[in-house]
């Protein structure tokens, strides 16, 4: 038995819920993945589901008409990291990688992807001397995620001022470079424009002819896929907004129907649909 079913706190959610749990195969379930399915951990490189993830969604996905995850990381990590490849109900999977620029279908076992922006290359090269310039601390990590570029301070001295003495220096290098500076949960992310997980979101939807969707996200990045699911509403296809909560992001917790436990809460709301 799957733990009581949580109730949305807003109408919009309870409607929503409501519709979901009405027509399950015209439903969609669509996913962040650190922080939401997976614990923030200092090593992005160690991040994994929630242990009650994978076999939640393998009960569930064979009742919906389409179970997505949308990233910021590479489809190939998220895919590796998640465990998703031959797990059994999600044959259907599909993982959206790098805000939906990159994709994995389980169908198929293959990964579509755009060839990499020359600005990422730029960034890539221009940005251990900037770091090194600003002298930043011990523990400031850089992620190359192809076709975007991160930086962390999670594991720095300070982690929120590393990240404020970061923030102006790194959306100049991204705009000189024609990029855009992403904030998050300490990681500051540089990545072409026209990438944003709320666009990646609506061309599935088309594509799958979705109905309800219930989105569940916990960072900055995934407010462009709230602002997804709150324009279907307003054209009357009804969605419920989760946030997978935490003390370091507010915002999404205030634009949510539902705000659950991290992704222990995010598993424990799977299980229990």
């Amino acid at each position: 038995m799957g733990s009581p079913l949580p109730v949305p706190t807003t109408p919009a959610g309870r409607t929503g819920l409501e519709a979901f749990l009405a027509a399950p195969e015209q439903s969609v379930v669509a996913l962040d993945f650190d922080g939401t399915l997976a614990p923030i951990v200092a090593d992005p490189a160690q991040a994994r589901p929630h242990p009650g993830v994978v076999p939640a969604l393998s009960r569930l996905a064979p009742r919906l008409r389409a179970v997505v995850v949308i990233t910021g990381r590479p489809a190939q990590l998220a895919v590796r990291y998640g465990g998703f490849a031959g797990a059994p109900g999600l044959e259907r999977m599909t993982v959206l990688g790098a805000y939906g620029a990159e994709r994995w279908d389980a169908a198929t076992g293959e990964i579509q992807q755009p060839p990499p922006d020359p600005g990422v290359a730029a960034v890539r090269a221009g940005l251990p001397g900037l770091l090194e310039r600003l002298a930043v601390p011990d523990g400031t990590s850089v992620e190359d995620k192809g076709h975007a570029i991160a930086v962390h301070t999670r594991q720095a001295p300070d982690p929120a001022g590393t990240f404020e003495l970061l923030q102006e220096p790194l959306r100049e290098l991204a705009g000189r470079h024609g990029l855009r500076l992403e904030p998050g949960r300490f990681v500051l992310e540089l990545r072409p424009p026209g990438m944003d997980k709320g666009l990646a979101l609506l061309d599935f939807l088309r594509e799958t002819d979705a109905g309800p969707v219930l989105y569940a996200g916990d960072d900055l990045g995934d407010l462009a896929a709230f602002a997804a699911i709150e324009k279907r509403r307003a054209e009357g296809t009804p969605g419920v907004l989760v946030c997978s909560g935490s003390t370091e992001v507010t915002e999404l917790a205030a634009r949510a129907d539902l705000v659950v436990d991290g992704p222990a809460g995010v598993a424990a709301l799977l299980a229990s649909l």
